[in-house]
């Protein structure tokens, strides 16, 4: 296993290194993608990172998260300290591409107070911009309230399909992608720029009535992610930029399907999500590290399925994997409910725990896991 480095002093000292890339010129110069080994050298500054996705459990969704009417900073101070006491160095977090619309400076000031308040509990941020997955009709404003035991019932995606069914109004999308990247191109306290979560998701359980049909979906998808990438660059931003791999096979270079062979040569890093049990998980890690870049699992931990704390977070620790674990606190997401909640709406099915880590008033679900977890960070 590849040597831990110390943190945040070894932070700064990458953040040294990369920056020559951009200089100090107002209009940065767009990067290609980061060689092998630059990719190492940043990931050989980083301590293990451990964290988990991250939304406070007083918001439903993204746009409850950010909207000013909404923000709870004190939640987020409260739950991002929980996850420090964990030993977590790094949180994965949603951005939303309407809440530029309706206030991009607004919206940039409360992200650099969100960032602020993770840096101060040691924690890095790993900022998304576009999610394929849940309701595909996001409206801002007061959000509804959850469906009773159903899992994420209100998590909305980003571009609603109105923007990604039609490939004319893609460009829309590139003040927002170009404005969040260049405030922060250069903010130690972003670790990295993750652009498309799941782009492809057919929504199966939840919205396929109403969800593009993947004829239309797929390619949308794949060309808005082409875009993103070349917008994100354009920045040239001193962290890494990426987009995780989260269905199909990845082993043989040659047999990638169009939008994961996208993901995984145009990232600077790779990342990938995984539910599965500690087995495939092995064989998905040695798949991935056949491409010569550091990998991330931004996704994993869902109980009733068999990916749990105590058979996959040593996996990643072994082998120096990225691990950032769905869900800190249960609250209005209800993702302590299965996927297949839509379907059952049963108060049973949250037995055990899917995700989460901690009940509302910071007590652990499972004392076991977070004895765990605090063992395998704090060393």
């Amino acid at each position: 296993m590849m040597t831990r480095a110390l943190g945040r002093t070894a932070l700064l000292s990458a953040i040294l290194l990369f920056s020559s890339c951009g200089g100090s010129s107002s209009e940065p110069t767009p990067r290609a993608r980061w060689t092998d080994a630059e990719a190492e050298a940043w990931y050989a500054s980083q301590a293990w990172l451990v964290g988990a996705n991250f939304v406070p459990s007083t918001a439903i969704n993204q746009l409850e998260m950010w909207q000013a009417d909404t923000y709870d900073e004190a939640t987020i101070d409260r739950e991002l300290g929980w996850a420090a006491v964990l030993g977590f160095n790094t949180i994965r977090v949603f951005l939303h591409d309407l809440l530029w619309q309706e206030d991009s400076e607004a919206f940039l000031q409360r992200i650099d107070r969100f960032l602020t308040q993770a840096d101060q509990h040691g924690i890095s941020v790993m900022l998304v911009f576009f999610d394929g997955v849940w309701n595909p009709f996001p409206v801002a404003g007061p959000q509804p309230e959850p469906t009773p035991f159903v899992h994420n019932s209100q998590w909305v995606q980003s571009p609603g399909a109105e923007i990604l069914g039609d490939f004319e109004r893609h460009d829309e999308l590139e003040p927002y992608v170009k404005g969040v990247v260049g405030r922060f191109r250069s903010d130690p306290r972003v670790l990295a720029w993750d652009l498309f979560n799941e782009p492809d998701n057919p929504n199966v359980l939840s919205y396929l009535d109403v969800e593009l049909p993947a004829a239309m979906k797929d390619p949308a998808a794949e060309e808005l992610l082409r875009k993103a990438f070349d917008w994100a660059r354009s920045g040239d931003p001193m962290q890494p930029i990426t987009a995780g791999v989260w269905q199909g096979q990845w082993a043989d270079p040659e047999t990638l399907s169009p939008i994961n062979e996208m993901m995984l040569n145009e990232s600077d890093i790779v990342s990938f999500h995984s539910y599965a049990r500690a087995s495939v998980v092995r064989n998905l890690v040695a798949d991935l590290q056949q491409y010569g870049r550091p990998v991330l699992c931004t996704e994993y931990m869902a109980r009733s399925v068999g990916s749990t704390f105590q058979t996959i977070l040593p996996i990643f620790d072994e082998e120096n994997i990225g691990a950032y674990n769905w869900g800190l606190v249960s609250g209005r997401t209800q993702t302590i409910h299965t996927w297949l909640s839509w379907v059952t709406m049963d108060p049973a099915d949250a037995d055990p725990w899917f995700h989460d880590i901690f009940h509302p008033n910071g007590t652990p679900y499972d004392p076991q896991e977070t004895t765990l977890i605090q063992a395998l960070t704090n060393r």
